[in-house]
């Protein structure tokens, strides 16, 4: 059975770094493009960043130079680093596998990232 499950959000000042990580079950990671995506209140689930199978990794243009997506192969996980966080990078955060892919597996329950003073 696939399962993701993401953990490592919570609430941060502005400014401040949080590392999020997605363990995978279900599936070999290695073998897959995956993404981090997440979804603010009242808006629709967005991708933030990939990395593909080589481990080149792509952001979109709101989180360069801020985050930084990492795969370990052998622990089947994927991670988010965050830096800088902001106000508006607030959202619920998930991973899946890269949008290109043929099919995404079942939503996780994701984990809340809350940037507030």
């Amino acid at each position: 059975q696939v399962q993701l499950v993401e953990s490592g959000g919570g609430l941060v000042q502005p400014g401040g770094s949080l590392r999020l990580s997605c363990v995978a079950s279900g599936f070999t990671v290695s073998t897959y493009g995956m993404s981090w995506y997440r979804q603010a209140p009242e808006k629709e689930r967005e991708l933030v960043a990939s990395v593909n199978i080589g481990g080149r990794a792509n952001y979109v243009d709101f989180v360069k130079g801020r985050f930084t997506i990492s795969r370990d192969n052998a622990k089947n996980t994927v991670y988010l680093q965050m830096n800088n966080l902001k106000p508006e990078d607030m959202a619920v955060y998930y991973c899946n596998k890269d949008p290109s892919s043929r099919y995404l597996e079942p939503w996780g329950q994701g984990t809340l990232v809350t940037v507030s003073s």
